[in-house]
């Protein structure tokens, strides 16, 4: 497998309370860095953006990027850049001062921001989405508002595992564990406790999840032992764990306005089991708005990593063909 190129793009923070009071909020000079990881041509017109989950990072696609690179010739005839972003706080991105700016609408303006990077680099005339849970929110965001300041709109969209309703005993699964970023010995002894919590993913090689996890930490600063920890913010919890069950449904209203005036197609990505995305949701979803596709994948909860060729290739066909 080849590997991908790290740059970074220069984003504005977000105004204190604005994040939850606008689908995308304004933005002030204060400014912060967001990695992205860059697989593929550097200057293909046809762009996809691969955005991650709540606590993971844009390493996660590794697999499903040099897929997509590997099978663009093949099967659509050309060649693709595939954008992989380390959603801020995450990664190799920069964290924020104000843990109340972690929210998905800041997010979305931070992929404003790439995507107009990436336009002025080269031309964008295509640009397709690949969302996994909170990167599909993203996704929802940026795909449902057609003002906004895309250089053109979202072609498809392929939402993994997620949709407008979120099961509420998934968010508290998640806010069980969610900012305790722990202190490892090793990658592998890391890689075991991250396993411990996310099991859900489905069936995975131990080599498969030891490549996942060693993206996903970073070395503990001065720990005279070299051990590591995870590679995220703590205080994005803060305003997850804020988050109520009242507050969830009145933002559920939103997001179905959001999705109900999305005009890419989209492909809904569901692991069978999944305790997120339930099968009323996503069942829904295929009869309204853009009318999703659905494909779901047995033996697999929340979410599917898009790594097994089977769901490698669901993806890549819809996206290439």
């Amino acid at each position: 497998m080849s590997e991908p190129t790290l740059h970074f793009v220069v984003c504005a923070d977000p105004l204190p309370g604005q994040a939850q009071s606008e689908t995308i909020p304004a933005m002030p000079a204060v400014t912060h860095r967001m990695a992205y990881w860059q697989w593929g041509r550097a200057d293909s017109a046809h762009v996809i953006v691969c955005v991650h989950g709540l606590s993971r990072q844009g390493r996660d696609f590794d697999v499903l990027a040099q897929a997509l690179c590997d099978a663009a010739g093949v099967l659509s005839g050309g060649d693709v850049r595939v954008i992989c972003p380390d959603v801020v706080g995450r990664g190799q991105s920069d964290w924020l001062p104000d843990p109340s700016g972690y929210q998905v609408p800041s997010y979305a303006a931070d992929m404003l921001a790439l995507i107009a990077q990436l336009h002025l680099e080269a031309p964008i005339t295509t640009l397709d989405w690949v969302g996994t849970s909170m990167g599909g929110l993203i996704g929802i965001v940026v795909a449902g508002q057609p003002g906004l300041p895309l250089p053109v709109p979202v072609r498809r969209l392929v939402l993994n595992d997620v949709g407008p309703v979120i099961q509420w005993q998934a968010v508290q699964r998640i806010g069980s564990y969610l900012g305790n970023t722990g202190r490892f010995a090793t990658v592998q002894e890391a890689a075991h406790v991250m396993w411990a919590i996310s099991s859900s993913f489905g069936p995975h090689t131990p080599a498969q999840w030891l490549e996942l996890s060693r993206h996903m930490v970073k070395p503990l600063a001065g720990d005279a032992a070299q051990a590591v920890t995870l590679h995220y913010d703590p205080a994005i919890a803060l305003p997850f764990k804020a988050l109520t069950d009242a507050l969830a449904q009145a933002g559920e209203a939103m997001l179905w306005h959001l999705y109900d005036h999305i005009t890419a197609q989209v492909l809904l990505t569901r692991g069978a089991v999944s305790d997120l995305l339930s099968p009323a949701t996503a069942l829904a979803m295929t009869q309204r708005g853009p009318k999703a596709t659905l494909v779901e994948f047995a033996g697999v909860g929340h979410a599917p990593t898009l790594i097994a060729p089977e769901q490698t290739r669901a993806v890549t066909r819809w996206l290439l063909v």
